[in-house]
């Protein structure tokens, strides 16, 4: 009868059957074979199979699912052991991780970073110092998780092995890293930071300035190393657009002005006083020209003109 079963880490704790039971439960719900009796009459066959495997020696947590494994195959349940396989296996990646994580945390504390190598890991970085010990904390935790989750365990065990490397792997699942910035195309039209839309620059003090705008908001996107490979010419159309506009304005300022005309005035009212009186007075109706029909108003009369003799 088997009363208690060996953990990996070398701990023996009490055979609970019913968890055996509920591992299989999950295998059979994942493949779509739902069944809590079934689940308990293969966790019975799977105690009876060890109990005759093993006579009187305590099982290991192993011997016991390679066993399950071998019932759920027997009984006619493949797609179930495939399941349990399966989760064996990221179950298996996931202690691996997490025991070589805490391998390295406990280098990252106790050692020193002239005899360790994931202090040293980053030459920018001063691994004894508090600040660059929780660094490296941080970076190995990140490290575990992308190899257990993200990676294939092939692939994890090439990077580990040293058969691949994976530049800056603790940012692999947050960001591309290091990459190239074409001016060029990105001045073209004026780009947007995230924040702001700026324009297509038109002098040269304007492309250095943008091409720092450029890296900044860039670095703080993403992780690595920024670079301009094409950086003078770049520049070269700054250069260029400021040498047409200085040209520009040196030639306007050598051009001689047009003339202009001065501006016209409104003629000058004279005061009345000053007005010149008319030569001769009007005459007032007085009936003795023709067409005057009008009575004579004063006593002015003209003289009668006398015919000449001669």
């Amino acid at each position: 009868m088997i009363r208690s079963i060996v953990k990996r880490d070398g701990r023996t704790v009490l055979y609970e059957q019913e968890k055996i039971a509920l591992a299989i439960g999950k295998a059979l719900h994942a493949a779509g074979e739902d069944s809590a009796d079934e689940a308990g009459r293969i966790a019975d066959r799977v105690r009876q199979t060890a109990e005759r495997e093993l006579g009187g020696d305590t099982p290991t947590v192993e011997q016991l699912q390679d066993i399950v494994e071998r019932m759920l195959m027997a009984t006619g349940h493949d797609e179930a052991a495939k399941k349990y396989i399966l989760y064996r296996a990221d179950r298996t990646r996931i202690r691996e991780a997490h025991t070589s994580l805490m391998k390295s945390i406990d280098e990252i504390v106790n050692a020193d970073a002239r005899l360790c190598d994931s202090k040293r890991d980053n030459a920018n970085v001063d691994g004894n110092t508090s600040m660059g010990s929780m660094l490296q904390m941080g970076t190995s935790a990140a490290k575990a998780y992308n190899a257990a989750w993200l990676l294939t365990p092939e692939q994890a065990k090439a990077h580990r092995d040293g058969d691949i490397h994976i530049h800056d792997f603790d940012f692999y699942a947050l960001t591309e890293t290091c990459c190239q910035i074409d001016l060029l195309r990105l001045f073209h039209g004026g780009f947007s930071t995230g924040h702001a839309y700026l324009r297509e620059p038109q002098s040269i003090g304007a492309y250095a300035s943008l091409a720092v705008v450029a890296i900044q908001a860039n670095q703080n996107d993403q992780h690595g190393g920024q670079g301009i490979p094409n950086f003078d010419y770049a520049m070269a159309e700054g250069v260029a657009k400021s040498y047409a506009s200085v040209y520009r304005r040196c030639l306007a300022q050598a051009r001689p002005p047009p003339p202009t005309r001065p501006p016209r005035t409104p003629p000058r009212r004279w005061p009345a006083r000053w007005r010149k009186a008319p030569r001769w007075p009007p005459m007032p109706p007085c009936g003795w020209w023709p067409g005057c029909a009008a009575a004579p108003t004063s006593r002015w009369r003209p003289r009668p003109i006398r015919p000449w003799r001669g």
